[in-house]
């Protein structure tokens, strides 16, 4: 009689989605900035080749809009869109005083990560879970007062392209999870964005760059084993955007906001240009109208909305901090204010609809199919399916889990399914 109850027990369990294997799962998301979902057409990548034949591999993720790090990272950890989130650009900026924060000071702006949307971390530590982050943006901020209970933020001037600390990240990050029992951590590299950048996404040098992301793939592989996690830890490698190459030389007519017929600098309280292919601009009071209708339809690649008519599906005008008037570029050009000053080969921060700014996935671990390929979705979808996998309750999101869930191994996923609308 009790064999009997216990079978009927474990056919409950399967049918109501709780896990009959009972090891609890653990997460590692890990991001490559700026790999594209091609970058391993052009490359022998046997590393994530193999990670694609043991696990999923998607044919590309689609980021949300605005196609730049800091707001595309933070919607891995929130699921949120970046207009829902918060974290709207790169740099924190002041309105009133002009003032603006590059990359690396913004990460150590509280206030500008902290301001209503929880991420990932503070979630599961809130339900009893423990997570760490190395590296990835919003590390450094607190959250309602509580931080990931282990982290590292890489120092100023930070040498992003250095293999041996990948490895030794790498290794880092797998002694956490052993040695100090943690259920989730992010990690964080810096490249091939800095390669695509400087060189251009068909360079030699972005070929090279993505033979070094395959080799610590492998790596993180066999550390993950040398540790003793292989049962127990789901890996799901992305990446916050693709990139472009952008047009020099005489190619095209630039885009240089100072040259446009009726428009002036001078009629603004507040810019961002000059940082690839996207702008904002606070025009004076009484001034948007003249900024506006200056600017709409000045050059055949350059788009100009007013924040409330911002195309919907980029989900990019519902927040007080974007400013009431925002530019993007076509893929190849990029945005210039007074005179050109981007000499980049390579750009990102398009239209997320443009197939150049689309990002790779690839999941392996206890929890995920072998040998699965599957069509595109949108990254916001990451962010529930991994609390599905850590079995937590996730916070309000703009994800679905029925856009991951068929990667999924039934018997080997996590108590119930959270589905957030």
């Amino acid at each position: 009689m009790l064999w009997t109850a216990s079978l009927c027990l474990l056919w409950a369990l399967s049918i109501l989605g709780a896990p009959v294997n009972k090891q609890r799962q653990k997460v590692l998301l890990i991001s490559f900035d700026g790999f594209r979902w091609d970058y391993d057409r052009d490359v022998d990548t046997p590393n994530l080749d193999k990670m694609a034949k043991d696990g999923v591999k998607a044919l590309y993720v689609t980021p949300p809009y605005l196609t730049i790090t800091s707001p595309t990272h933070f919607t891995l950890l929130t699921g949120r869109y970046i207009e829902n989130h918060g974290v709207i650009h790169n740099m924190w900026f002041n309105t009133t005083t002009t003032e603006k924060k590059p990359y690396y000071q913004t990460q150590f702006v509280n206030e500008w990560w902290d301001n209503g949307t929880l991420p990932i971390w503070i979630t599961a530590q809130r339900q009893g879970l423990k997570a760490g982050s190395l590296h990835f943006p919003g590390t450094a901020s607190s959250y309602q007062g509580q931080v990931a209970m282990v982290r590292e933020v890489e120092p100023l001037l930070y040498n992003y392209k250095n293999e041996t600390a990948w490895r030794e990240n790498t290794d880092k990050v797998m002694g956490w999870f052993r040695d100090q029992d943690l259920d989730f951590v992010t990690l964080y590299f810096g490249e091939p964005d800095g390669t695509g950048h400087r060189y251009g996404p068909d360079s030699p040098e972005r070929r090279e760059m993505v033979k070094q992301v395959d080799r610590t793939v492998g790596y993180i592989r066999q550390s993950a084993k040398q540790h003793g996690l292989t049962n127990s830890l789901n890996i799901i490698i992305t990446a916050d955007h693709g990139m472009t190459s952008v047009y020099r030389n005489g190619q095209v007519e630039e885009i240089t906001l100072s040259k446009i017929p009726g428009f002036s600098f001078r009629d603004l309280s507040f810019h961002l240009v000059d940082f690839g292919p996207s702008g904002m601009l606070l025009p004076k009071p009484g001034k948007l109208e003249k900024v506006y209708n200056a600017l709409k339809g000045s050059h055949p690649h350059l788009h100009v909305y007013k924040k409330e008519e911002m195309p919907e599906r980029l989900h990019f005008a519902k927040n007080d901090r974007i400013l009431p008037i925002i530019l993007w570029s076509d893929p190849g050009y990029v945005i210039n204010g007074y005179f050109p000053v981007q000499f980049h080969k390579g750009e990102h921060g398009f239209d997320n609809q443009e197939m150049d700014m689309k990002p790779f996935f690839r999941a392996v671990g206890p929890a995920f199919q072998k040998n699965l390929k599957v069509g595109p979705f949108e990254t916001v979808n990451i962010y529930p399916l991994m609390c599905h996998i850590l079995g937590i309750q996730p916070e309000v999101n703009d994800g679905h889990l029925n856009a991951t869930k068929h990667m999924l191994v039934t018997s080997t996923t996590t108590q119930g399914e959270f589905i957030s609308d």
